[in-house]
């Protein structure tokens, strides 16, 4: 139904490797017993070695120890773990007060504010044109109380690429700890945990085209977190829950078929997108760092026309893309994070993000570009905004 399509939205979801899927498959159907102890039955010992396994992958890939590498139901659980495990840790020790930025994903945000609703204080920083932290306001913020500091390491909309090491280097001098959310940057860009002093991190399987329902939280060494979620003892007492095997593998097989040559691909098709919108289609604005955001992001304003009407446009098509983050699309709300960056309401609802994958070629590229400009000469023509401006 769908073969035609150029699928242009790999930070909402990847497509799954077929390699991946051959990965997991044994879990599904020959070794699918509940993970046991050296004590137990054959099968179940060969699904712990299998769940293991795959732990040593991820660990060794962030250059982590496996027992630092707590699985999860993807990112947003992972977040929720983060924020929420801490606070019930540090809360009545030491204080009640939490620093984000304004622009981080909704599983931070709204983490954050539900905390807010149980007493605690949350400080939301600032964030300059093209989406990076202001680390002086960081450093004023930070006071004795403060328990937790959480910035995303790339920006799920406008792929800006925040300067993590500096930010958790200043966690550090104050005895802060640091949870970073590399959703839309674990394999995409290097991030060793041996050298960046990072105590908590976001991962999931679901953008490097892996199974949906499967993450992980970096959990580093003597970090001070409580269990949110109460049952049985999995993934070190710390995550309660029946293992999911098999996309844990799945996990592990899609962070081991990244390469820093698909990387290149990635950011040569980027490159070259954006480069042929800003300068063929007039009135259009790069939002994010030009150089200093994702491999695989390009989002990009058309002024006068609404994004929403874009993607409908570009859909008939046969291109998907998406305006703002995947979960504005059942929202008519204007961006968080383009107003975050000093978007008016009119930039951020002409926004729209092209995210490219392994399955991406630069003939998708050239094509999406030329349907782009079709389509947004089109709407402008009929548009009663572009009055007196083209």
């Amino acid at each position: 139904m769908f073969d035609n399509v150029v699928y242009l939205d790999n930070a909402a979801s990847t497509r799954l490797d077929e390699r991946v899927l051959e990965a997991m498959s044994p879990y599904f159907f020959e070794i699918y017993a509940v993970a046991t102890s050296e004590f137990g039955y054959s099968m179940g010992i060969e699904a712990k070695e299998a769940l293991e396994s795959a732990r040593e992958g991820i660990a060794s890939a962030l250059g982590a120890s496996s027992e630092e590498v707590i699985f999860t139901s993807g990112d947003t659980e992972s977040s929720n773990m983060a924020l929420k495990g801490v606070a019930m840790a540090l809360g009545k020790k030491k204080g009640k007060h939490i620093i984000v930025s304004k622009i981080e994903d909704f599983s931070v945000l709204n983490t954050a504010k539900a905390l807010e609703r149980q007493g605690f204080r949350v400080d939301y920083l600032e964030v300059d044109g093209e989406g990076f932290v202001n680390v002086d306001q960081l450093r004023e913020c930070i006071t004795d109380e403060t328990i937790l500091v959480s910035i995303q390491h790339a920006n799920q909309e406008i792929g800006t690429i925040q300067d993590i090491e500096a930010i958790g280097q200043i966690c550090e001098e104050r005895d802060v700890l640091f949870h970073t959310d590399a959703t839309h940057t674990f394999t995409r860009v290097p991030i060793d945990v041996r050298r960046v002093p990072v105590d908590l991190m976001t991962l999931s399987a679901h953008t490097i085209h892996g199974p949906k329902g499967i993450g992980a939280l970096y959990v580093r060494k003597d970090t001070p977190i409580a269990k949110w979620m109460d049952g049985g003892f999995q993934e070190f007492n710390m995550r309660a829950g029946l293992e999911n095997i098999p996309g844990a593998v799945g996990f592990a097989k899609a962070v081991e078929l990244v390469s820093p040559e698909e990387n290149e691909r990635l950011r040569a098709m980027r490159d070259t997108l954006i480069e042929r919108v800003l300068s063929e289609i007039p009135h259009t604005t790069l939002n994010g760092h030009r150089w200093k955001r994702t491999p695989q992001n390009a989002n990009i304003t058309f002024h006068f026309v609404e994004g929403e009407s874009i993607t409908l446009h570009l859909d008939l098509r046969g291109f998907a893309v998406s305006t703002g983050s995947a979960c504005f699309s059942r929202s008519l709300e204007a961006s968080h994070v383009i107003l975050g960056i000093g978007g008016d309401h009119e930039r951020a609802h002409g926004s729209v993000r092209f995210t490219f994958g392994r399955y991406n070629t630069m003939e998708d590229v050239n094509a999406v570009v030329d349907a782009v400009a079709e389509v947004v000469e089109e709407l402008r023509s009929i548009s009663p905004l572009t009055e007196g401006k083209q």
